[in-house]
């Protein structure tokens, strides 16, 4: 072995006597000291690495329109031309974020998409949906608690605080999220007539949505609201986050009636083609515009689209066959408990026929369902009883007892 005075670090040619510890390898030496700043080295080499890979997992994978489309289906029974829609229209969106500006300056505008139809059609599950596939942040915000800055309520710019929220409060990841709005036909215009009262729950807040829809720098409270005015403001661009409304429209089909029919006097025949049953599939911007949201708002939903209601047949579907079933989750509910739940075709067509009573879409179903399961929800977990079944007898006592049972939605 060689002695200390010749033994030094290979790195920095130290003898053994100046440094703390000298490790030994085949062919040199290295001391405490190299070993220190080797680490730092690769501390820090790493840390950038892992900043790389982590801004690598913001850049997801485009999906195809058509591979949306097959991941709705699982989810979402029907509306199959509302599915459509809105695949190709996410598609675009994140198509012009994944893709940079061409050399010639040609640049994409954003697909923001305005979803119609009855309360319970499945708005909300789409937008969540697409949401969930694409693995970006997600919010839904209620139009009805939006005013104007400086009047009770909601500012606008608190949307954008619970998607910052929803994301960690990563902003890269917030400026390419979706947001949900919904009940947006509640802030219309109240009326054509100039009135001495401001509007500050209706027109007020469409105008102040308009620089959050067009993609400008917005300053977001991270904490949200007014009760924080001391927290510091973070700035996102809102260029890339996608908007999607949703709004049942009550009335408007009237407006859409008038104009169909009013542009075929003196075409009978083709007027006959209308599907009077449906006029909202008839839905276009002119008729937004007639229900009372301004122009400007109007303009930055390129994508309409609609939702036929839920009848009978696709009631029955949504609780079977999605993959996230009301029958599934119930019964995952019981067997967390032990207990085994079954549902007979009998007892699925009575929790049908009182959603259809209601009128409330899928929302309906959920509620009818806790009705009829409440009191064995409450009575098996830890009892003797291992199984029940549900069919429609047992769906009947449990309803026509249950304090709900009178309620009807005209």
């Amino acid at each position: 072995m060689a002695s200390n005075k010749k033994t030094s670090c290979s790195f920095c040619g130290r003898p053994k006597s100046e440094v703390g510890l000298l490790l030994s390898g085949i062919d040199g030496h290295i001391c405490n000291n190299c070993l220190q700043q080797g680490y730092e080295v690769v501390k820090e080499e790493l840390g950038e690495a892992a900043k790389a890979k982590a801004g690598t997992k913001h850049s997801f994978e485009l999906v195809k329109p058509k591979d949306l489309k097959e991941y709705l289906d699982e989810y979402v029974i029907g509306q199959e031309e509302a599915k459509r829609t809105i695949s190709v229209g996410v598609y675009n969106h994140f198509k012009r974020i994944v893709h940079p500006t061409p050399e010639d300056g040609v640049e994409i505008d954003k697909s923001n998409v305005i979803l119609l139809g009855e309360t319970g059609t499945g708005k909300t599950l789409i937008a969540r949906t697409i949401a969930k596939m694409l693995d970006v942040p997600f919010c839904i915000a209620d139009a009805t608690v939006l005013t104007e800055a400086g009047y009770v309520g909601e500012d606008v710019e608190s949307v954008l605080s619970r998607l910052l929220q929803n994301a960690d409060f990563d902003v890269e990841r917030t400026e390419r999220g979706i947001v949900f709005i919904d009940e947006i036909d509640k802030i219309a215009r109240k009326s054509d007539n100039a009135s001495i009262t401001r509007d500050v729950s209706g027109e007020g807040v469409q105008q102040a949505l308009l620089k959050l829809l067009e993609g400008a720098e917005v300053n977001v409270p991270p904490q949200g609201g007014r009760k924080h005015p001391e927290q510091k403001l973070i700035t996102i661009n809102t260029k890339n986050i996608l908007f999607v409304c949703g709004g049942a429209f009550s009335g408007i089909e009237k407006i859409i009636e008038r104009r169909i029919k009013r542009s075929s006097i003196g075409y009978q025949q083709e007027a006959a083609h209308v599907n009077e049953a449906s006029y909202l599939e008839y839905a276009a911007h002119a008729d937004l515009k007639s229900f009372g949201l301004i122009p400007e708002l109007i303009g930055r939903f390129p994508v309409l689209t609609y939702l036929k209601p839920l009848d009978a047949a696709a009631l029955r579907r949504i609780l079977t066959e999605p993959k996230n079933a009301l029958c599934k989750q119930y019964i995952q509910l019981f067997a967390i408990d032990g207990i085994e739940l079954k549902f007979e075709a009998s007892g699925l067509d009575y929790l049908v026929e009182k959603a259809v009573d209601y009128k409330l879409g899928a929302r309906g179903l959920r509620s009818i369902m806790e009705a009829v399961l409440n009191e064995a929800m409450y009575e098996m977990p830890g009892g003797e009883k291992k199984k029940l079944v549900i069919n429609r007898k047992f769906a009947e006592s449990r309803f026509t007892g249950d304090k709900n049972s009178g309620l009807r939605v005209a």
